[in-house]
């Protein structure tokens, strides 16, 4: 039944009322709970195609299904819809809407409104006029800043009413703060309001990323101590600025010359997206953070950043003028620039964004692995279907490569993967029979025969993918050894080529390129290059016998163990042709290696020398 056939009339009536205006729709259930929340340029278009169409997601035609009841709310841009919609997801979190999987609360540096306000971290916002700067998602770095702010400008951190009135009166008595260096003692009018506001101005320049207003003002300082020849307060003004460079050089990652941007990177699967996020000040990154958003129907890359754009930028207060993405969204940010960096210190910028992005997905899938091995492979095993446009999931793999020199010795190796891992005990090397020369087509189409002739006559479980070391040739050939077998069209088959890492479908003229980071890719490299590393090992070993059999056992009186001994020995032919008698007695004794040191040393005819390759 399509959707259109299960739309009531209730429903058919709503959508008549719809306006074309950019907005926000929401969808309730028969009992009045709210199910999805979506946000549209264009409300009609957008809630008319959820019933006018077929969808290929289990999800969402389940979503379709139970919608009794629709609201709508217009705003005047996209914009203010993307927000509002931002909102009402965290506001009633809807079952079929994307999860943000990152529930932490970050602390903040507050600066409380107060005469001689505190400078302290806090993970509450209190709505009292104080001045908060944050959420630091790197809680290290924050404490490492307060740290610096504390020893560059000595603040208090008693909770003391100081104002005016309880000062003159002597209320209070400076503590061991005071004593120590960290407080100049404003309880007893010891620094003046003036003074001590002056560093709290400082300090907020400093937690804003303005470092270089802060050194020249220090320098400034400085030099006015050193004119006045008060040398031993010019010398700790210079240590001061010495740890605010330090600070400021373990931070920079980019040009000082970046100020006020905003970088995004991400990274999509099957059902989840991770997404990076990067604050810059003035050359440094002062904020650095990813998280998880879970998919749950089917939305596009570009819904799925936009939701993470909004989150991040109310979530951290930002209001950047320039965003640096992977790819410019289509939607219009009134003072925004969308900016896609081809080269420079942006594009090092969302370089560094994609490592860390790719780095968190890595370290989720290590920890999913570790915890639910069995959930991790099945999904790779989802994805590759997906990729591979498999009819069943690729749990048996079997890939297949040749290794001749020049004709010569000419062997065929398969190994064999099962749940995406080494199955080495099914490994098989294949010597080939049929063909003269180097003919790498008709070698495969014999191992290919030869392999799956066998499972069929031993009633043996089929792959569920066969993967071929090659292009279209090696494919075709493949190609014909199923036919003939009647297995065509009952086992997914795929050529690679080394290249350009191509991938070949039957009766595809053109090949796929997969992601150079999908782990599907990153699966069949590994079975290929398995293939390959097995292969040229049986290779190597059929030539070594060769070699000892066509030269040294050709030596009357010398077997195949006398000629692997000195093999062993010597390394090479040409090495037991250079030795002397002496050498070849001490190896193998005084009558063999006199009959070889003569065989090489004679005059008399010898089979040519076949060892070259």
């Amino acid at each position: 039944m399509s959707s259109k056939d299960q739309v009531g009339e209730t429903i058919r009536d709503l959508l008549k009322t719809i306006p074309e205006n950019p907005g926000v729709y929401q969808y309730f259930d028969a009992e009045g709970k709210i199910l999805y929340v979506g946000k549209a340029k264009n409300l009609k278009k957008r809630v008319f195609s959820y019933f006018v169409k077929e969808h290929d997601r289990a999800k969402t035609a389940m979503l379709v299904r139970r919608i009794a009841d629709i609201k709508f709310i217009i705003v005047d841009t996209e914009l203010d819809a993307l927000l509002l919609e931002n909102n009402l997801i965290k506001k009633y979190q809807p079952r079929y809407n994307v999860s943000l999987k990152d529930d932490k609360t970050f602390p903040w540096i507050c600066i409380k409104n107060e005469r001689f306000p505190r400078v302290f971290a806090t993970r509450r916002l209190i709505k009292d006029g104080s001045r908060y700067f944050g959420p630091y998602a790197n809680v290290k770095m924050m404490h490492n800043l307060l740290e610096l702010i504390h020893t560059l400008y000595p603040t208090r951190n008693c909770n003391l009413n100081l104002s005016e009135e309880n000062i003159r009166k002597g209320k209070y008595k400076v503590c061991l703060e005071y004593h120590i260096g960290n407080c100049k003692g404003p309880c007893q009018a010891f620094q003046t309001e003036e003074d001590y506001n002056r560093s709290v101005a400082a300090i907020e320049e400093i937690i804003r990323g303005n470092f270089s207003s802060a050194i020249k003002h220090m320098k400034q300082e400085m030099e006015d101590f050193a004119e006045k020849m008060q040398y031993e307060k010019a010398h700790i003004i210079k240590e001061k600025i010495a740890s605010l460079e330090n600070y400021q050089s373990k931070s920079t990652v980019v040009s000082p010359t970046i100020s006020n941007v905003e970088v995004y990177c991400i990274a999509m699967e099957e059902d989840v997206a991770f997404i990076n996020f990067f604050k810059v000040m003035n050359g440094a990154i002062v904020l650095g953070h990813t998280i998880e958003m879970k998919r749950k129907l089917d939305e596009t890359k570009e819904e799925l950043l936009l939701m993470a754009i909004t989150e991040f930028r109310q979530r951290f207060q930002s209001d950047a003028g320039e965003i640096v993405v992977q790819e410019a969204p289509e939607i219009e940010m009134p003072g925004v620039v969308f900016l896609v960096p081809q080269r420079g210190d942006k594009k090092k910028l969302l370089d560094l964004s994609e490592r860390n992005v790719e780095y968190y997905r890595k370290e989720r899938a290590r920890q999913q692995a570790l915890v639910d091995p069995e959930r991790h492979t099945k999904r790779i095993l989802q994805t590759m279907m997906k990729d591979l446009r498999l009819k069943e999931e690729p749990r048996h793999i079997e890939c297949f490569d040749n290794s001749n020199i020049q004709g010569a010795y000419p062997v065929a190796a398969m190994t064999v993967f099962k749940d995406t891992r080494p199955s080495k005990k099914d490994y098989r090397h294949f010597n080939i029979k049929t063909v003269e020369g180097p003919d790498d087509f008709a070698s495969m189409e014999e191992v290919i025969y030869r392999r799956y002739k066998r499972m069929l006559d031993e009633n043996q479980e089929m792959p569920q993918l066969i993967v071929v070391d090659g292009g279209k040739g090696q494919l075709s050939a493949a190609l014909n050894s199923l036919e003939k077998l009647g297995l065509r069209g009952k086992i997914g088959i795929i050529g690679i080529a080394k290249r350009l890492e191509e991938i070949y479908y039957p009766g595809d003229s053109l090949p796929m390129y997969l992601d150079k980071k999908s782990e599907t890719l990153r699966i069949i490299q590994q079975i290929r290059d398995e293939a390959h590393r097995f292969g040229i090992t049986h290779h190597r070993k059929r030539r070594e016998k060769g070699t000892i059999k066509t030269e040294l056992t050709a030596i009357k009186g010398i077997s195949t163990v006398t000629a692997q001994t000195l093999l062993s020995k010597f390394k090479s032919v040409k090495q037991i042709k250079e030795c002397t008698q002496e050498q070849l007695s001490e190896t193998i004794g005084k009558a063999k290696g006199k009959i070889v040191f003569d065989y090489f040393h004679s005059d008399t005819d010898k089979p040519a020398d076949q060892t070259k390759d």
